[in-house]
């Protein structure tokens, strides 16, 4: 239980630290973070609790890098759906969180007919510049997969694991920089999905995309690592 409980909270604390800063302080003129600043969010998220709870559940906190774990060889095949289902709830709960803080201006409402409502993802006219469903598909996929790479490596045993944590934020913060302009950066089912939820209309709808793109590219990040990148113990 310590493991789900280290996946509730992991994936809490991106989707309230990602999103809340989308929500809250992307867009205030003049003073607003913007695109870089919720890409450094999403870094820094991942990064805190990597070393935060990482050792105890191995710090997945997104259901395409536990497909993505698996398929390179690194993870229980019987732990996928208690995993996915504690990311799903943490990442639900925070997105509860952040809509009910967001309620307290009165200003505040969720227009699920404009793109990147609630910091939800999309494609098409729910891209925040116009991409298309290729675009994102391929952004989405391509991204995730490295994205496995990169962690896969940053913990073999064969790298400084100490700075695994920085290596795997950083990555999450590049590719949050190159797609937030194209889909608002999904690359994490649970993420897409909390915040679809609340949305609703559309973002919903189209929220089957950020889960296959992301999960196929996992998989195929995982498979390249493990036939393509893995040192073996025999050419040490």
């Amino acid at each position: 239980m310590k493991n789900y409980a280290a996946e509730f909270f992991g994936t809490f604390w991106l989707v309230f630290g990602g999103c809340g800063s989308a929500i809250f302080a992307a867009g205030i003129p003049e003073l607003g973070i913007g695109y870089a600043g919720v890409a450094l969010a999403f870094g820094l998220t991942v990064l805190t609790m990597a070393y935060a709870v990482g050792h105890i559940s191995g710090g997945h906190f997104n259901p395409a890098v536990s497909f993505g774990l698996f398929a390179g060889g690194r993870f229980d095949g019987k732990q996928l759906f208690p995993y996915i289902i504690s990311q799903l709830l943490g990442a639900i709960a925070a997105a509860g969180i952040l809509y009910f803080i967001a309620k307290g201006n009165a200003d505040f409402v969720i227009d699920n007919t404009k793109a990147g409502a609630f910091a939800s993802n999309g494609y098409g006219a729910f891209s925040p510049h116009g991409y298309s469903m290729l675009s994102a598909l391929l952004i989405e996929f391509v991204l995730t997969a490295f994205f496995i790479i990169v962690i896969l490596g940053a913990t073999d045993k064969f790298a400084n694991g100490k700075f695994a944590g920085i290596a795997i934020g950083l990555a999450l913060t590049l590719i949050h920089l190159i797609s937030i302009p194209i889909t608002n950066t999904s690359v994490n089912p649970a993420r897409s999905t909390s915040q679809a939820i609340f949305v609703g209309g559309e973002p919903l709808i189209q929220l089957w995309l950020f889960w296959v793109a992301p999960i196929t590219g996992a998989i195929v990040g995982g498979l390249i690592y493990k036939t393509l990148l893995q040192k073996e113990e025999n050419l040490v």
